[in-house]
């Protein structure tokens, strides 16, 4: 029987090898936006907008412009290129750490104002590339370097973990807002068609998109791959729900993938 490739490497994604830790959830999603971009046939109109962390090294992938900006701004870096380039899918590719700490004011005024870009808001509830310190999306209970006794609501500094996607659902310029995670392949596919949504949103001009995705550190959870799946799903989830938040698109047809 003669045979037939079915799936390869999305023609956006570079063919290197990952600089990620073994059961990071930044390759999956890299992938996911990669396959929608092709789907969709943008690659010559997309610009990646990625900060500080570990979402600096998203330009190693991702074969088509990236800018760099200052950790936290990515907001405001990807309001200005947009305003300049309407006609390109614009994309803040972001950790929790930049966008729900020291970027809180830069993604909120963003979507406040309706700012027509689509922000990719990776949550793994720490600091990865810095060493595993307590992000404002670390759980309770959940240990980390600044934390070695688990993060505890009524210590000073700690309070409780920001839900940015609730948040940012209750501001009228926010149109679109879903919160996927990339531990099984069902989980993969939904959230691809929240990216893909999300993204056909953007080239219709409709207003600010952002999807969650709930994603693995094995490294500063100090698990295992397998176990750190497991306890996403047990401990994360419940605090982190799955599914659409918020969706007042114009256009209620669910985008295929």
């Amino acid at each position: 029987m003669e045979e037939k490739k079915i799936r390869g490497r999305p023609a956006s994604l570079y063919p290197v090898q990952t600089k990620y830790c073994g059961g990071c959830g930044h390759g999956v999603i890299h992938r996911l936006i990669t396959e929608i971009i092709d789907e969709m046939a943008i690659r010559e109109r997309t610009i990646i907008t990625n900060p500080v962390g570990c979402a600096i090294w998203a330009d190693l992938y991702f074969d088509f412009d990236s800018v760099q900006p200052p950790h936290g701004r990515t907001p405001a870096a990807a309001t200005g290129i947009k305003r300049v380039l309407p006609d390109h899918l614009v994309i803040c590719y972001q950790g929790d750490g930049d966008m729900a700490a020291i970027g809180t004011a830069e993604m909120i005024h963003a979507a406040n104002r309706g700012e027509k870009f689509t922000t990719i808001f990776v949550n793994n509830a720490i600091y990865g590339m810095t060493g595993g310190q307590m992000a404002p999306t670390t759980l309770i209970g959940q240990k980390a370097a600044t934390a070695p006794l688990g993060r505890d609501p009524d210590a000073p500094g700690m309070g409780y973990p920001v839900k940015v996607a609730e948040l940012l659902a209750v501001l009228e310029g926010s149109r679109y807002i879903a919160r996927g995670s990339v531990t099984t392949p069902a989980n993969a596919r939904k959230t691809k068609s929240y990216i893909k949504k999300a993204f056909s949103a953007q080239v219709r001009g409709e207003g600010f998109t952002m999807v969650e995705i709930l994603s693995p550190c094995p490294t500063n959870w100090g698990m295992e791959p397998v176990q750190a799946v497991e306890w996403l799903e047990s401990a994360m989830v419940p605090v982190f729900p799955l599914g659409e938040i918020k969706n007042t698109l114009v256009s209620i047809k669910e985008d295929k993938v």
